[in-house]
């Protein structure tokens, strides 16, 4: 039997430098999960059972395992670079084929679509137009290069101080003699085609103590209507905001009715004007914000990923919405997989099958964008490893050596 069991040391030996061989050849393989031959030893059959003096006939491969350890991560600057911290693997699609990777390297083709080398569409979760992600079954991502549409101004918030210490000015007011009011401040505004509007406000300080009239202006226009009034209490906290002329208001958190027809052919703007946190104290005038929830379209400038898979599109209007969420997938038993080429994994009985979430849910690891899982080759390990299965080699091809020279003897017997 000892040539049958140097034999099977020696093909064992040679398929562990293989893997090893296979291992140093991708040490820079993006994603690569180092693989290690798992010997069984060989016993025959008997008729009788075992028996304790049984000898065996050699060893084999059992399986050729790849290590699913954490792999070091290196920043790219890439968005579309995205490395896995913790367990899953990005599902990917190709012609209807589903496979599994933890190879981030992905680029968009020329429908958007998110790719990667071989162009297998990276798979997630759909945004719908409002950016909600839909909890529908995964599909394969791409990114919308449409503008966002305008969203016309139906809110305007205004904090700011006015002066204690003011008097109210003489004359009937008008925006273009500035001694008929105290203060002003400005603001743009939208309208339902995304054109500017400039909004222009005048603080009056009236004959009233803590009372202020507010006048406005759009576009350089006077509006045909006061747009209200403020009242203070005597610690200089806003105490009630009144539209119109109306007084007697306590509501500090009233707001004022703004409304204009715009003459580019939008609709109507109607727009509520809010001061919270307001005062009127011996400081000079002062605005330390000024909000308003409108915008004009929008172009894609960029996109991020977070760490929970959302891609956020940017946009030149300073708008952000989300584009989709990536998905990942985990097994079981992720050395059941079955390797293929390209850093691709597909599903076999023995892994069991995919959990699909959004990373960071469950057992599933987190996402890093501009970044890359590195392989876990180490090659210092593999040499070492590789000088092993060399004397492992060695020593069963010594072993036929020495049964081929037992035999000759025998031959040679007399």
């Amino acid at each position: 039997m000892g040539y049958g069991q140097a034999l099977s040391g020696l093909d064992a030996s040679a398929q562990a430098l293989d893997v090893i061989g296979n291992n140093i050849a991708n040490s820079a393989t993006v994603g690569f999960k180092t693989a290690r031959a798992e010997f069984a030893d060989v016993y025959a059959n008997s008729l009788w059972g075992s028996s304790s003096t049984a000898v065996g006939i050699g060893t084999s491969v059992a399986a050729v395992a790849p290590i699913f350890t954490q792999g070091n991560i290196t920043t790219t600057g890439n968005p579309l670079d995205i490395a896995i911290n913790g367990q899953g693997f990005f599902r990917e699609v190709n012609n209807g084929v589903t496979t599994y990777s933890r190879d981030g390297q992905f680029s968009l083709n020329a429908s958007g679509d998110i790719v990667n080398s071989t162009g297998a569409q990276l798979t997630g979760y759909p945004a719908g137009p409002n950016g909600s992600i839909s909890s529908t079954p995964p599909q394969p991502l791409a990114l919308s290069t449409a503008p966002v549409p305008p969203s016309a101004s139906t809110t305007a918030n205004f904090t700011l101080n006015l002066p204690a210490n003011s008097t109210p000015p003489t004359g009937t007011f008008s925006p273009t003699n500035p001694t008929t009011y105290n203060s002003s401040t400005s603001m743009s505004l939208y309208d339902s085609l995304g054109n500017s509007h400039t909004l222009t406000m005048y603080f009056v300080n009236s004959a009233t103590p803590g009372t202020w009239d507010v006048y406005g202006t759009v576009d350089g226009t006077a509006l045909p209507t006061q747009l209200g009034s403020m009242t203070f209490n005597s610690s200089g906290a806003l105490s009630g905001v009144n539209s119109g002329t109306a007084t007697g208001s306590t509501n500090p958190a009233g707001t004022m009715s703004l409304s204009f027809t715009p003459t580019t052919g939008a609709n109507p703007v109607n727009v509520a004007i809010s001061f919270p946190s307001s005062t009127q104290y011996g400081v000079p005038f002062a605005v330390s914000s000024n909000v308003q929830n409108g915008y004009t379209t929008g172009q894609l400038a960029g996109f991020s990923i977070g760490s929970d898979g959302t891609i956020i599109g940017n946009y030149t209007n300073g708008q952000t919405v989300a584009q989709g969420q990536i998905a990942l997938a985990n097994f079981t038993n992720p050395q059941g997989l079955a390797a293929l080429s390209n850093n691709q994994f597909s599903e076999t009985s023995a892994s069991g099958a995919p959990v699909v979430g959004a990373p960071g849910s469950g057992s599933l690891g987190t996402l890093q964008s501009g970044a890359l899982e590195q392989s876990t080759v180490d090659l210092t390990t593999e040499l070492v490893n590789m000088i092993s299965a060399q004397r492992a080699y060695q020593g069963n091809a010594e072993m036929i050596k020495t049964e081929d020279q037992v035999q000759q003897t025998l031959m040679t017997l007399r």
